[in-house]
């Protein structure tokens, strides 16, 4: 199939934004163990973020019913820090406040893993020099899961107790009721490039980054995004004209498009919220 749209190489991750129940706890959790700074709150949502940047809002409703058990939606949100230093320091916060839930060297990258209050997944990860990422034949990032030593972590600890300036949102992982689909949006209606495929799992990207979306179908969820969790999501342009140049790919497709103050939004074929602004 022939693109509709391409996302440029300079497309990023923005902020994620998610529908919780208890907003006192959720935002307690991410200002005091992954470290973000609260920017913002109000009665019913809170911003979060590094350095001045937001990276997360959190949109509270008490009456938000349970995300179904099959439903698609979150797998986790990657904070991605700027330094080993830092994720040491992450890893302080952890131990002292919550629970980890697991360590991995992916090759490009070294990463914690664990769930916030309303069970949603959290990675925290610094990425390895570029220089460094190994490739495959073709040029794709080459990545695997191996075990992190956490003490080696912690060893070199910047020992903050916050996450640094520089921090952002490095990956968006999702539930998906189908990769073939997942694929054909993401891919062919919105520009991005495959890193990496492999049956029950998708690796997406702008640039030559190892992935800025990750899909998979492992619990083999089925029904529409509903309920608690992932709300939406956002991918930021470089500028006005690839913005412009993608709302004339999306309108080529035929895809829906709802108009927002700073930008534009669709919806995946699970009905995942994608918001797409300029820088």
């Amino acid at each position: 199939m022939t693109r509709t749209a391409a996302v440029p190489d300079a497309a990023r991750i923005g902020r994620t934004a998610l529908r919780v129940a208890d907003l006192g706890a959720t935002t307690a959790f991410y200002r005091d163990v992954v470290g973000l700074t609260v920017q913002s709150k109000g009665e019913a949502t809170a911003t979060l973020g590094a350095g001045g940047t937001p990276l997360l809002v959190l949109e509270g409703d008490e009456e938000a019913p349970l995300r179904s058990r099959d439903g698609t939606g979150l797998f986790h949100n990657a904070f991605r820090l700027p330094s080993r230093g830092a994720l040491g320091g992450a890893l302080d916060r952890i131990r002292d406040r919550w629970t980890l839930d697991g360590a991995s060297d992916h090759l490009v990258s070294e990463a914690l893993y664990l769930a916030d209050p309303e069970g949603n997944g959290v990675e925290v990860y610094w990425d390895k020099p570029r220089e460094e990422w190994p490739r495959a034949d073709d040029g794709t990032v080459r990545m695997d899961t191996l075990p992190l030593d956490p003490e080696a972590v912690a060893a070199g600890s910047d020992g903050a107790p916050e996450a640094p300036p520089g921090t952002t949102v490095g990956h968006v992982h999702l539930e998906v009721s189908s990769i073939d689909a997942t694929r054909a949006f993401y891919v062919d209606t919105l520009g991005f490039d495959v890193q990496f495929e492999s049956g029950s799992v998708l690796f997406l990207a702008a640039g030559d980054y190892h992935h800025h979306i990750g899909a998979n179908t492992w619990n083999g969820r089925s029904q529409p995004a509903d309920g608690r969790g992932l709300a939406w999501f956002e991918i930021v342009l470089p500028d006005e004209a690839a913005l412009s140049s993608l709302r004339r790919g999306l309108a080529d497709a035929d895809v829906a498009v709802t108009e927002l103050d700073d930008g534009v939004e669709v919806a995946d074929p699970d009905g995942i919220r994608v918001r797409l602004r300029a820088e």
